[in-house]
Order: C-alpha cells, then sequence, then structure tokens
C-alpha cells in the first residue's frame, strides 16, 4: 500500500497560489516527494504571458498527527529544507518577509517537496502554502523614446520587477 495523500490548488492568481496538501499514512511516509512542480502547476502571468520561475512561501498553515513534515526547495544538485511542520500551527512571514530558496538561480528548480518523519499507520497532515509567484524579468528596451514605449505601453507590477505590456 501507500500513503492516501491529495493535492488541491484553491487559488491560482497572478501573484499569489494556494495550495493544501494532505496525508494519511499506512506507515510507508513520503521521502522527497514532489508537491509543486512549477514547471506545470501553476497559471502564467494573466497580462505578460510569463509563466513563474520561481515562489517564496508567504504563510504556512499545518497540523500534523503523529508525524512531521519537512517541506523541501528542490534543487538541481541538492536539496534543502525550508520548513518543518510539527503539530498544529499558523506560520504567517509576512512581516519578516517570506522563505526563500537561497540557491543559486541556475540551481532551482522551483520545486517544493514533503518529506516525511517519524510516520506510523494513520497519522495525517494537513499543509496549507501560501506562495508568492516569481517572473523572470524581461529586459527594459535600450532608451525611452517613443519608438520604445508608445502610448499604449503599460508598465506590470509583477512581484518585485516591472513588465512592458504593448497593448
Amino acid at each position: 500500500m501507500a500513503d492516501a495523500v491529495t493535492t488541491q490548488l484553491l487559488q491560482d492568481g497572478d501573484r499569489v497560489a494556494v495550495l493544501k496538501f494532505t496525508n494519511v499514512s499506512d506507515g510507508t511516509g513520503e521521502s522527497a516527494v514532489t508537491k509543486l512542480d512549477l514547471s506545470a502547476d501553476l497559471a502564467v502571468h494573466s497580462r505578460s504571458g510569463l509563466a513563474p520561475n520561481r515562489v517564496s512561501i508567504r504563510r504556512i498553515v499545518h497540523n500534523c498527527s503523529g508525524m512531521q513534515v519537512q517541506i523541501i526547495w528542490e534543487g538541481t544538485t541538492d536539496n534543502s529544507v525550508a520548513w518543518v511542520c510539527s503539530g498544529i500551527d499558523d506560520h504567517d512571514f509576512e512581516q519578516e518577509g517570506p522563505l526563500r530558496n537561497n540557491a543559486p538561480g541556475d540551481l532551482r528548480t522551483g520545486d517544493i517537496l514533503f518529506t516525511t518523519l517519524n510516520h506510523s499507520s494513520n497519522d495525517t497532515y494537513s499543509v496549507v502554502l501560501e506562495l508568492v509567484k516569481k517572473y523572470q524579468p524581461l529586459p527594459l528596451p535600450a532608451f525611452y523614446g517613443d519608438d520604445a514605449v508608445g502610448e499604449d505601453t503599460v508598465l506590470l507590477d509583477v512581484g518585485e520587477k516591472y513588465y512592458f505590456d504593448q497593448t
């Protein structure tokens, strides 16, 4: 048998995505299981058409009964633990800033993995992640004359960068 797991995409906007993950263990647990495949699971930006190339974790709400859950940033060479969930809690990182994948850009995949610790039969978890999407910035024009930016051009605020939207 295998653990009974679910993944729900609760919200998938241009800036924020919210996902819920559950597990009822049969005792086998999970080991570095992909919970978010960034290249496949989240929608592109509605106006720019850009796909997110990374996410940060703004909030984690969890209820872990009998086991712990490691939330892991996947890398091309190494994985790093972002957070360990245990018991019942609500971690809002809005004040101090979201949890960010600190691997060098070329080593980040953007994916999030889970590993369960100390699991046994009938242990459970429910984890909700509120994610902030990040996008690869577009190169800006070399100059800002009438030819580069017309009156129909709109600057899009997508996270920390601005993009041109020629409508």
